[in-house]
Order: C-alpha cells, then sequence, then structure tokens
C-alpha cells in the first residue's frame, strides 16, 4: 500500500461557512452579495458567506483556492462595510429574528423549504455555528492497485470508503481534540435579551452536545453501501428525518454530482467528507493547513487498519466520545489513547518527515490539553 506511487495522492476540496457583520460587529442584515456563484453562496441563513473551493490535487493548491475566494469576499464585503466574522460561535444578537433563512428561489428554492423545517425543528440559534469541511477522495490509480483480482471496481470502491468512514467515526473525537477553538461565546446564544461573553465549559461548543446533532441518534447499517443508504432511507420514510442532508454525523460519504441518497444509492461513492473543524481564528483563512495535512495522514494510516464491526453500541461510543472531545476537561484515558495513536502513526510514517514533523505538532497539543485539564480541575473558571 505504501509503496504505491499514488499512496500519498488524491483529490482534496475544503468548503468554509462564516458570518457576515457590520462594521459594529453585529450580523449583516443585508442579502447575500454573490448572486449565484459556485464557489461563493450561504449555507442556512442568508448572513452566512460559504466558500466551496473547486476540487485540487493536492491541500495546498486547495488552501490557495480558498485564500483567493477570501480575498474575493473580503474585497466585495469591504465595499459595503462588512466583514466576516472568522469565529465558529456567532457574534451578539438580539433574537432570532436577526437570522434570515437563506432566500433560495427558483429552482432553489426546495433549499429554503428545508431550511424552514430545520427552523422548526431545531431553531435558529444553530444555524449560527460556522466551521469548515474537509473533502477527500483517493486517487483513482492507488485503489486500481490494491483491488483485488477480478472484484468490481466500483464494489470495491465503495467498500474502501465504508472502510475509512467507519474508522473515521471511531476516531473523529481525535481531530476535535486537536481542532477545537471556540471555547467562548455570547450569552445571546442561551436567550434573547442576554449578552456577555461567557467562558464555556467545552473548547468546541458546536461538536459538544449543544451542537448541531440530531433530536435522536440515527443508527445505520454499516455492511455495505446498499444497507448503509438504505437505513437513511428508513430513517426518512418514517420521518425521523427530513432528508439525508439531515443526518449531523461529523464524516459523510458522498457522491459525485448532485448530493443524494438516490444518487450515492446509484452510483456509489466519489469521496468522503469530514464536518467537525472549528474555524480557526489565529489562521488568516480560518485553518491551519498543518491540521489538514495530519488529518489526510490520519486517514491514511486508518485505511491500513483492520476492519471493525461499528455495530449500534460502537455508533453511541463513537458520537459519545466526539462530544467529550469537545469538553475543556477531556478524560484522562482519551488523551492517553489519542497519544498512543499518534505514536503509532509516527511509527507508520518513520520513513516521511514531513509526516513526523506535522504528527510532532499535533502531539503538542496534548500538553496544551493537560493544562486545560489542570485549570478546569481547579475550577479557576468554575
Amino acid at each position: 500500500m505504501k509503496n504505491s506511487n499514488y499512496f500519498y495522492g488524491g483529490n482534496f476540496g475544503i468548503e468554509r461557512e462564516t458570518l457576515r457583520v457590520d462594521s459594529h460587529g453585529r450580523l449583516a442584515q443585508t442579502p447575500h452579495p454573490f448572486g449565484d456563484d459556485e464557489h461563493i453562496t450561504r449555507d442556512f441563513c442568508e448572513n452566512q458567506i460559504e466558500i466551496v473551493t473547486p476540487v485540487c490535487h493536492d491541500i495546498d493548491s486547495a488552501l490557495e483556492s480558498l485564500e483567493s475566494l477570501d480575498k474575493k469576499v473580503r474585497d466585495v464585503l469591504r465595499e459595503k462595510g462588512e466583514s466576516i466574522w472568522l469565529y465558529s460561535n456567532p457574534p451578539h444578537f438580539d433574537s432570532e429574528d436577526d437570522i434570515p433563512i437563506a432566500d433560495f428561489v427558483g429552482d432553489h428554492s426546495s433549499k429554503r423549504s428545508y431550511r424552514e423545517v430545520l427552523e422548526q425543528k431545531y431553531g435558529k440559534r444553530l444555524m449560527l455555528f460556522s466551521g469548515i469541511h474537509f473533502n477527500f477522495s483517493f486517487d483513482q490509480r492507488f485503489l486500481d492497485e490494491l483491488r483485488p483480482e477480478g472484484e468490481d471496481s466500483r464494489t470495491f470502491t465503495d467498500r474502501v470508503y465504508m472502510h475509512l468512514y467507519k474508522q473515521l467515526m471511531v476516531h473523529s473525537w481525535l481531530i476535535v481534540l486537536l481542532t477545537a477553538a471556540s471555547p467562548y461565546y455570547d450569552a445571546s446564544l442561551d436567550g434573547d435579551g442576554r449578552s456577555g461573553i461567557i467562558m464555556s465549559e467545552y473548547t468546541s461548543l458546536r461538536n459538544s452536545r449543544r451542537g448541531y446533532w440530531n433530536k435522536f441518534l440515527p443508527i445505520l447499517d454499516h455492511r455495505d453501501l446498499r444497507t448503509f443508504t438504505g437505513s437513511i432511507k428508513k430513517h426518512i420514510v418514517t420521518g425521523s428525518l427530513y432528508s439525508a442532508s439531515e443526518l449531523y454525523l461529523p464524516v459523510r460519504l458522498k457522491p459525485r454530482g448532485v448530493n443524494s441518497l438516490e444518487n450515492l444509492a446509484k452510483n456509489g461513492v466519489d469521496h468522503i467528507e469530514l464536518r467537525m473543524f472549528d474555524l480557526n481564528p489565529s489562521a488568516s483563512v480560518g485553518i491551519d493547513s498543518r491540521d489538514l495535512h495530519f488529518t489526510h495522514f490520519l486517514m491514511l494510516y486508518l485505511l491500513s487498519q483492520p476492519d471493525i464491526p461499528f455495530d449500534p453500541q460502537a455508533q453511541e461510543k463513537a458520537v459519545r466520545e466526539h462530544k467529550e472531545a469537545a469538553l475543556l476537561a477531556v478524560s484522562h484515558e482519551l488523551l492517553e489513547r489519542g497519544e498512543d495513536i499518534l505514536t503509532e502513526m509516527e511509527d507508520f510514517f518513520s520513513d516521511n518527515n514531513d509526516a513526523l514533523s506535522i504528527i510532532a505538532y499535533e502531539k503538542q497539543k496534548f500538553e496544551e490539553r493537560k493544562v486545560c485539564n489542570t485549570i478546569a480541575d481547579k475550577n479557576i473558571f468554575g
């Protein structure tokens, strides 16, 4: 596997959500200023900007594209007296009236209808949480080299991505632990008429139990792509989910072209999407390149691990640990497991100095998290 010339290759894309704010740092109440630009859109609310990079052949190119689109956004907003809010948690707002649902019309009016359903189901405050989604697919030549002789290409590709999906779901807590960046929030998130900055018990509010989760834990069947999409469909048919887009889990399997469950079931997996990254206010475009490179290395490492039975109990544990990793005070057991995984990755990538440098950077964060635990244990903020 590692001897392949295509092992480190692939396709990469970044989606970044931010909020538009006016000159007073309040949520902008103007219409989305970028029309139908496919690379600069909005997600749930009209005052949110979502940048979608083209598909790139390496992470650095994806980041260059993000930087270029980010500059375009900032230039246009500057002329309007607006700017972007580069934090995952929103600024102060008076009420949900300050959160207009994205005004999709015409051929896209169904998007607005979907968001109106979400408003009724979850409230609009959740819509303000912003973050980064990282999209990845393997180089097809790499998959062709891995594929056993006689096995259908699509069947094998779907099997590889299902394997990686399960591993990433089990280890999503590790990415949260290393990229959480939103411990402070404005009290207006707690209710109308409230204000003031609060130091929460979480390092990442949007990944915590207060973040984007369904009203129930959707248990899925991961034996293969057919049973997987079928189990999602059952939740939709019973009314538990409005659509597959309402499946609020930290990892998604995505098809090429139209993002629909039907397309995924019919045409198979094109790429995998990781949805747990906080906006990093210390990085100029909201994400540190080292975190994306580490995540790529993590996916390659996890691909090499044995397949796992991702039964209902394992699914419940994965979500529970994901939420736990968003706490300021993380269990010592989770920290030790994280350090062990990075040590195993150092051995796996022992012949790659670039990977070792990235892993060392991430490993240092565990020392910082231990300090957070000490602070929480002493109740300095309590």
